[in-house]
This record gives C-alpha cells, sequence and structure tokens, in this order.
C-alpha cells in the first residue's frame, strides 16, 4: 500500500479539497509517466502484451484532455493485471505503469510509479549491482523532475518512503 491512511492536501487536487493545481496535476502524471517509460522496456522484453504501454499512453492522453479520468485508471487496472503474467523485472515495470496510469485519478499514485520503476531497474541487474542499478534509477528520476513539482515530490519521497519499499533512502536502497 503506497497512499498513507492521512493523505497530503498538496495532492489533492482543489476541486477534492486539497491544493494541487490542474497544471502541476499534469506535470506530476507527466513525471510519473516518464518514470515508468523508463523502464517499459524490461516488460517489453519478455511479453508481446501491450496494456502497459497502452496504460502509459492512456496517461498522455489524459494529460492533453483527450481522455476521462475514470478511461485512464481503467487503463491502470488492465497493466496491473498484464503484470500478473510475468515476474521479476517485468512485473515491476507493469506495475509502474499500472501505477502511472493512475495518477489522474489520485495523484499521490507517482511515487508508486517511481518505486516500482526503481525495483525494476534493482531486479534487472545482477546482484552485486542492484543497489547501485536502484540508486541510478531513483537519480535519472530525480533529475527529470520539472521545477515546479520539485520540492513537493522530493518531500513526498521522504515522507512515505517506508510505504514505498524505502526505494527513495539513501544509502542502499
Amino acid at each position: 500500500m503506497i497512499l498513507p491512511p492521512q493523505r497530503d492536501p498538496r495532492l489533492i487536487t482543489i476541486r477534492r479539497g486539497g491544493t494541487l493545481t490542474d497544471e502541476d496535476h499534469r506535470l506530476i502524471a507527466q513525471w510519473a509517466i516518464d518514470c515508468s517509460d523508463h523502464v517499459l522496456p524490461l516488460f517489453q522484453s519478455v511479453s508481446q502484451d501491450t496494456r502497459p504501454r497502452q496504460a502509459l499512453d492512456a496517461g498522455r492522453a489524459w494529460i492533453r484532455g483527450e481522455m476521462r479520468m475514470m478511461d485512464a485508471r481503467q487503463a491502470a487496472f488492465a497493466s496491473n493485471a498484464a503484470a500478473r503474467d510475468v515476474t521479476g523485472s517485468a512485473k515491476y515495470a507493469a506495475l509502474s505503469a499500472g501505477q502511472a496510469a493512475a495518477v489522474p485519478h489520485v495523484a499521490a499514485h507517482d511515487l508508486g510509479a517511481a518505486a516500482y520503476a526503481i525495483k525494476a531497474a534493482r531486479a534487472s541487474a545482477p546482484a552485486s549491482d542492484a543497489a547501485a542499478s536502484a540508486r541510478a534509477e531513483r537519480d535519472w528520476q530525480r533529475a527529470r523532475l520539472p521545477d515546479a513539482i520539485r520540492n513537493l515530490v522530493l518531500d513526498d519521497q521522504r515522507a512515505r518512503s517506508a510505504l514505498c519499499w524505502n526505494m527513495f533512502d539513501d544509502p542502499e536502497v
């Protein structure tokens, strides 16, 4: 479970009583998609299933205003279902795509997308390189955070890392 019982109002949209603007919500969704897209080849190398790619495409369509939030959410469920058919890094990559596609519904799923992408990178590496691979993926993600949401996401990572398998902590991830 990556969502805390008490959610940060900064990650709840204004129309739902929080402070997250639509613009920042779209930035968070795009960042989550970028995190997932970075590891999606780990899934695609073992499966022809298109549901994780379709989930990321659904998230992009939502960002452009071409898809309803509930349709993107349905694509997230489909990507999670695709994860059941694979193991290891491929499974984590599909789960990452599912989390990314769920960001239009709940912005806080962004950390699920990022954490599963880190788990995918770690699982794809030999055991001796797993921690370094995870750190490299986390650092790659952080380098791509837009300035407008950087502090919010980094604060959220510190607050919820324990819920996300400590994927955002140092020195060992």
